[in-house]
């Protein structure tokens, strides 16, 4: 690997991928815990927190509201140590702009964080972040109680101005949602009665997990979550697990390596997360979950891979997407290995990403020479068993991480060295990706 100008070569690994390593914490489970602590009476005990930039985004949030972090470095790589939460008696006024960097989910988080309070927040973010909706949360807040500024704008920045007097309301979600969900959630924990939310699909259930830990009387089913307010989080001990997004691509690039066969280890097996292996089975790919324990009530295992040399195309349903929705730009290259036409229904939030994450597959499967096409919501990927990687090619990771792993698998499992540029925004969900899938081709 080498990199020049923000352009990063990744050149085909000389040997299969073997052993067992583990993977970063999760990341929509670090963001969680830090909020939730820093929502708490009292200190909670963390470990296993992912370091990443989104996650430092919302360690820096709640720092400004007067939350008291102390974690450090583990020999691992992760983040333990404590946060003392600003609890019943609510946050600080921050002295400026609470800017979320990149971080999707510290900024929609943030908006039931702060609804319970009479403070006035400006929230904001990179120019990638400004681009994303946040109607979608606004709205259901608004209902409760609270105000945003400018009124009647979509994107950040937003001025929100939250209230002591939050209504309860029960809200039916135009889309599966967690961050959406937990927003609603979160600002529910302080209204007096029961706040209730339903989705048209599953979402990932981490919050509906995780407030329990922290005392608070949370019901959830399969397309519906509800919690009972008011009450104040009171600080718990939260061991975070492996990221499956993360392993995800370690699992994608085993089965796409001749000869490779790995472990993930201490990994989330919550279903809501690991769809992906389902799909990858669907295709046909070697690929096994075995349960280990639980971390609090987020369960955790084992995933294993081994090269697949005869894969093949397979439909994955809409109500499948919200489990699999970070992964599907991972599995349309593993598709493109495939023989036959791959279907992703209803994919339309891949949008909204960090970037158009839709385009961004289309147009780089096409530089491969893969078919591939949108029609209405659904992405379409006609595989070519045979593939092989053309020489010089460029891949724009457009600053989207799940993009940059992606085109790196290219290089990494192909014949041929590609480029990525703006490789370096790994480092919002996994820094270390290029040392651990190196460190397995030993």
């Amino acid at each position: 690997m080498s990199n020049e100008s923000n352009t990063t070569t990744v050149s085909p690994l000389i040997s299969p991928l073997h052993g067992s390593t583990g993977v970063p914490g999760d990341k929509s489970i670090s963001h969680r815990a830090v909020l939730f602590a820093a929502m708490a009476e009292g200190t909670s005990r963390l470990s296993g927190v992912l370091d990443s930039d989104d996650v430092r985004s919302s360690l820096k949030a709640v720092k400004q509201l007067g939350a008291q972090i102390s974690l450090e470095k583990t020999p691992d790589g992760s983040l333990a140590g404590g946060i003392t939460g600003w609890g019943a008696k609510g946050p600080v006024q921050p002295d400026g702009p609470i800017d979320c960097g990149n971080s999707g989910t510290t900024a929609r988080l943030l908006m039931g964080v702060l609804a319970p309070w009479d403070i006035s927040v400006e929230i904001t973010g990179d120019e990638s972040l400004q681009r994303r909706p946040m109607r979608r949360i606004t709205a259901p807040l608004m209902k409760m109680g609270v105000r945003f500024e400018p009124e009647g704008r979509e994107t950040l920045p937003l001025t929100e101005t939250g209230t002591r007097d939050l209504r309860a309301i029960t809200y039916d979600a135009p889309m599966a949602s967690a961050q959406l969900k937990t927003a609603v959630l979160l600002a529910g924990m302080y209204a007096k009665g029961t706040t209730t939310l339903n989705e048209p699909s599953p979402s990932r259930n981490h919050t509906e997990l995780m407030l329990p830990e922290f005392g608070i009387s949370t019901t959830a089913a399969d397309r519906t979550a509800s919690v009972q307010g008011p009450g104040v989080p009171q600080g718990c001990e939260v061991r975070v697990p492996g990221d499956p997004s993360s392993a995800a691509f370690l699992v994608c690039a085993a089965v796409m390596k001749p000869g490779s066969s790995i472990q993930v280890e201490n990994v989330s097996l919550n279903t809501a997360r690991i769809g992906f292996t389902r799909t990858l089975e669907r295709m046909g790919a070697d690929v096994n979950v075995r349960h280990a324990g639980s971390a609090g009530k987020e369960p955790y295992g084992i995933i294993s891979a081994c090269y697949t040399p005869n894969l093949h195309g397979c439909e994955v349903p809409a109500d499948k997407i919200a489990t699999i929705v970070d992964e599907v730009p991972v599995l349309a290259l593993v598709a493109a290995h495939a023989r036959g036409v791959t279907v992703f229904r209803e994919v339309s939030e891949l949008r909204v990403k960090e970037t158009d994450r839709l385009a961004a597959v289309v147009e780089g499967l096409g530089l491969l020479g893969v078919d591939a096409w949108v029609d209405g919501n659904d992405l379409y990927v006609e595989g070519q068993p045979d593939l092989s990687v053309p020489a010089g090619v460029v891949f724009d990771s457009k600053n989207d991480h799940r993009l940059a792993m992606t085109w790196a698998l290219v290089g990494l499992c192909g014949n041929a060295p590609v480029e990525v540029a703006n490789f370096d925004s790994v480092k919002i969900s996994y820094p270390q990706f290029l040392s651990d899938i190196e460190g397995l081709a030993r």
